[in-house]
């Protein structure tokens, strides 16, 4: 029964990374599932990104690779809404090397299961949209900004901007499979869950109340009809907390959330042959 650990929304908080190593290099999982958010602000300047990227990230994870060896677990990865997708090609450059497996609209195998990967999530309010999908129409919450606005790293085709939703991507990723055995990693929770429930109370946009839940309604369908085994997700820090939750159930779905709000490093650890027994740490980050 191979234990796995989760972590998401890491925000390149350099203390978080290493005490999730130090975690790994203790415990050493079989797999480590990375669900987005993973890098400093898009907003914070270039050159801080490749520091982190190829000077950090990239060097202490082969250092851990060097230390465990045989034990070195499966790595599966996406970014985020706040992820810059101009360094997309590094994290597929790196996954070249073997240090883990870049998954966005990607299918892989482990311990008997199929793991999927996806970065994007519904329209939010932010500037940075090159992770962001309309969800099951050309809809946009009162006080969000649509993908067709805001800034993108790297150019994207119109028509897919204008047109791509989160249900085709989903229709598109598993068409044809059976995913009742499999593992999804989701930046985005699903919508009305214990998963994405935001801050947003007595909030109003031009006398409009804004929705306190705000995941994606095209996740939550596709769990809902599908029923995967597992889904992880992340995006909303605080909805464990206002919850007290950072796991729900559709059907049969598992569902758990990697992102916090605190300073501490939250960590899921669970057996993919037995979910039920999933529990989270709120690991003190290194000093």
């Amino acid at each position: 029964m191979p234990t796995c650990f989760f972590a998401s929304d890491l925000h390149g908080d350099t203390h978080r990374y290493l005490r999730l190593i130090d975690l790994i290099e203790s415990e050493r999982p079989a797999a480590l599932f990375l669900g987005g958010d993973l890098l400093p602000s898009y907003l914070r300047p270039d050159n801080e990104h490749d520091d982190f990227v190829r000077g950090f990230l990239r060097v202490r994870i082969m250092k851990l690779r060097d230390v465990l060896k045989d034990d070195y677990p499966r790595v599966f990865v996406i970014l985020g809404n706040d992820d810059g997708r101009v360094w997309e090609p590094e994290f597929i450059e790196i996954a070249g090397e073997g240090l883990w497996e870049y998954m966005h609209c990607r299918r892989a195998e482990f311990a008997g299961h199929d793991v999927y990967g996806y970065s994007c999530v519904p329209p939010t309010p932010f500037l940075n949209k090159d992770w962001e999908r309309y969800d099951v129409s050309r809809h946009v919450d009162p006080g969000c900004v649509s993908p067709e606005e805001g800034m993108r790293s790297v150019p994207a085709d119109p028509r897919e901007i204008r047109y791509g939703t989160i249900k085709d991507d989903l229709e598109t990723l598993t068409a044809g499979h059976d995913v009742s055995n499999a593992v999804f990693l989701f930046h985005t929770p699903p919508y009305q869950t214990n998963l994405d429930r935001a801050g947003l109370d007595g909030r109003m946009v031009d006398h409009v109340p804004l929705d306190v839940h705000v995941g994606s309604i095209a996740v939550h369908r596709f769990i809902e009809t599908r029923q995967p085994l597992l889904t992880l997700h992340g995006h909303i820090h605080e909805s464990a907390r206002i919850t007290g939750s950072w796991r729900d159930q559709i059907g049969r779905t598992h569902m758990f959330t990697g992102a916090h709000d605190g300073p501490e490093l939250a960590v899921v650890r669970f057996d993919t042959d037995d979910p039920d027994r999933a529990d989270r740490r709120l690991a003190p980050p290194e000093n």
